[in-house]
């Protein structure tokens, strides 16, 4: 992996900035995020739509389309409204296995107006992938994606 170091926050914000249309926008987040992490297989949104987390702009393999609040990992970060970093999925209760390849995740929710609108989902074939400095770091991606027109 490349070091961040904030960099990507200021390319995200730079990214966004201006530009109202929200695909668009999450459309270019997520090929940024796939161009600067290594070891990762999937990337990208699921914005809430109808009380469920509907697949939005991505970078990866063919995925899930809707997703439950509080199913799987990127359900459970939606209902508790906590990042979920979890180091082995096939040991997560209730995983979805949209990609058999994926074994541990990173996903943030992104909360405007205190309710939970999108999440950042980040998968890899690595167990144990995702350290907690790369979580503080896409946490601070959600909060730039917080001021986005949703």
């Amino acid at each position: 992996m490349q070091q961040l170091e904030g960099e990507v926050v200021q390319q995200v914000s730079g990214l966004v900035s201006g530009e109202p249309d929200l695909i668009a926008n999450l459309s270019n987040v997520s090929a940024l995020l796939n161009q600067y992490l290594s070891d990762i297989n999937w990337v990208g949104f699921y914005i809430m739509r109808d009380g469920e987390l509907v697949l939005g702009p991505f970078q990866g393999k063919v995925a899930c389309i809707r997703i439950p609040v509080g199913r799987g990992v990127c359900g459970a970060a939606a209902a508790t409204r906590e990042t979920q970093r979890i180091d082995d999925v096939h040991a997560f209760p209730g995983h979805i296995a949209c990609d058999g390849a994926s074994n541990s995740e990173l996903v943030v929710p992104i909360i405007v107006n205190g309710k939970v609108v999108a999440v950042l989902d980040i998968d890899s074939p690595k167990h144990g992938r995702f350290t907690v400095e790369l979580q503080q770091e896409m946490e601070a991606v959600g909060k730039v994606l917080e001021g986005l027109n949703w």
